[in-house]
């Protein structure tokens, strides 16, 4: 039997809960932010993805008979520890950016809102949730720009976790992949999916004729087929002939895909089949995408990079306790400091409509100024959802289509760099 959403944690979560049982700490109001301090690896922005998943761990974060007798055989609770967590429900505030929003360093990308005993108990499932899905999602959406306008798809499923495949499916919808291969995805979230066959389906003929025809009657002429089992220029050939010239696709996955493209097309051409797509896939990610722009290309696969956040394979969000009875508290080691107290941010902009900076301020609203836009909505209030679409991936989708467009160039480029635009200060009120 799988544990419950309860287990999804640290044991140093219940462990805090149980001193803070213990020594009186347990009831004192408490907000915790969650925040980066830096892009992973010197991006321009970040986007925010997998609200409405941790929305929906949240509500099921329970702790039934049999993980409490795990707990308590392991020795990590205490009686008391075990009677509180019997009846947890979190019924706090959750404050946050919406999915498909873009964030910076230091933006409050999510604030939890409660008693230390029940939101202290949070920070793993929400750190777990927000570091992957914002590291897909910010991957993605790069890729997506680097398309510029042809269709993404995703397909990493066989290259990460089974569950984390359909939360990766997710995030790179949401930043604008056009569909998915994943098929638990699609039927989890109404995200469009694709496939059609592989290598293996070839080799399992006796020979490529035989098997395109195989698919070609399956499936129909609309399908994709995979051309580069043998030789490519060999293989467009018997496509064709197997299909005629109202063949949908064809599929490359090896080789100098920009060459092999250009080739492609001219081949596929000269047969008469001048309305089959190509489809590239095979090892691509942001920067090959853009070194692909003049190739007669009409779709991409991509599976490893997307899936695994393309190098940075977490968001680096930390959760930190910034308040306590309306108190602003704040880390201050030597190496690492946080700003107390809660925080509220707009984006600042100018009469164009272009993003200029991130503004934060510990208390209270920043002042105000003609193009501000206020950043954060609420998400639960008193333990109860909010619906109202701010985590929707269809909403989200949306939302970052036009969210990017506000952004300045640097935010197009794919070279490290400082932030798009830069995270102010306010001093608080």
């Amino acid at each position: 039997m799988a544990p419950g959403a309860g287990l999804l944690t640290d044991q140093y979560e219940l462990t805090m809960l149980r001193a803070a049982l213990r020594d009186g700490t347990a009831g004192r109001r408490c907000v915790f932010e969650v925040f980066g301090r830096r892009l992973p690896g010197a991006r321009r922005y970040g986007v925010v993805a997998g609200t409405g998943r941790l929305l929906d761990l949240v509500e099921d974060f329970t702790y039934d008979e049999a993980d409490l007798d795990y707990l308590r055989s392991a020795g990590v609770v205490d009686d008391r520890t075990c009677a509180f967590l019997r009846e947890y429900r979190f019924g706090g505030d959750l404050t946050g950016y919406p999915e498909g929003e873009v964030y910076f360093p230091g933006s409050p990308v999510l604030t939890v809102e409660g008693t230390f005993a029940e939101a202290v108990v949070l920070e793993t499932l929400v750190l777990s949730v927000l570091n992957h899905d914002c590291a897909v999602a910010t991957a993605a959406a790069r890729m997506v720009q680097a398309a510029r306008g042809r269709p993404c798809i995703e397909m990493g499923s066989r290259r990460t976790h089974e569950q984390a495949a359909v939360a990766a499916a997710r995030a790179a919808y949401l930043a604008g992949f056009a569909a998915t291969s994943n098929l638990a995805a699609g039927r989890a979230y109404g995200i469009p999916t694709t496939g059609t066959a592989a290598h293996a389906y070839t080799l399992v003929h006796d020979n490529e004729p035989a098997a395109f025809r195989g698919q070609l009657d399956a499936l129909g002429l609309g399908t994709t087929l995979l051309v580069d089992t043998y030789d490519i220029a060999a293989g467009i050939k018997a496509a064709v002939e197997a299909a005629g010239p109202e063949l949908g696709a064809i599929r490359i996955d090896s080789g100098d895909l920009g060459v092999m493209a250009q080739q492609s097309r001219e081949q596929l051409d000269s047969l008469g089949a001048t309305s089959t797509r190509i489809v590239l896939s095979g090892d691509l990610d942001e920067f090959a995408l853009a070194g692909l722009a003049g190739a007669p290309v009409d779709a991409y696969g991509v599976g490893t990079s997307v899936v695994t956040g393309s190098g940075s394979p977490t968001a680096q969000f930390v959760y930190k306790l910034v308040e306590v009875d309306g108190r602003p508290v704040a880390k201050r080691s030597e190496h690492k400091t946080t700003v107390g107290g809660r925080k509220t941010a707009v984006r600042r902009h100018r009469l164009t409509g272009t993003a200029t900076e991130e503004v934060l301020r510990p208390g209270g609203p920043p002042t105000s100024s003609e193009g501000d836009r206020a950043l954060q909505v609420a998400l639960v209030r008193d333990g109860k959802r909010v619906d109202d679409g701010h985590a929707s991936l269809h909403d989200g989708r949306d939302r970052l289509a036009a969210t990017l467009r506000s952004l300045p160039w640097e935010a197009l480029s794919l070279s490290r760099g400082e932030p798009a635009i830069p995270t102010t200060y306010e001093e608080p009120a």
